[in-house]
């Protein structure tokens, strides 16, 4: 078994990782949680302000602080999540993003994650 080198990420590159990793993959899938957790009307979740917006916001920060630490050390579990192009320091931020956006395994990633959100906005929105 083969493992990856885990990129040694250092100032601007570790913040580009993190937010490459927060927005593109975090945001997206966390936010699909969250409206499955307010579409089967989870009290303690849904009850309170505020409260799908703050584990939104933790659970991508939790997301973009591992993949980068445990993605190379585990390929297999993070195979899906983990993309060593994110901490990739001879690239600059808008290079990431277009080298992530032309493989094709993200354009399935992102038609999944809109069909997910668009059929959980409507579940959300058409309860009374």
């Amino acid at each position: 078994m083969t493992a990856v080198a885990a990129p040694n990420l250092t100032g601007c590159n570790r913040l580009e990782c993190f937010a490459l990793y927060a927005l593109l993959q975090g945001i997206p899938f966390y936010a699909g949680v969250g409206l499955m957790m307010k579409l089967i009307d989870a009290s303690e979740f849904a009850g309170e302000p505020g409260g799908a917006a703050i584990f939104i916001a933790a659970a991508s920060t939790l997301h973009a602080l591992v993949n980068p630490w445990l993605g190379p050390r585990f390929p297999h579990f993070f195979r899906h999540s983990f993309e060593p192009l994110f901490a990739d320091p001879a690239l600059s931020f808008s290079e990431k993003v277009s080298r992530w956006l032309a493989q094709p395994k993200t354009a399935l990633q992102l038609l999944t994650n809109a069909l997910l959100l668009s059929v959980l906005a409507v579940g959300v929105v058409s309860i009374p």
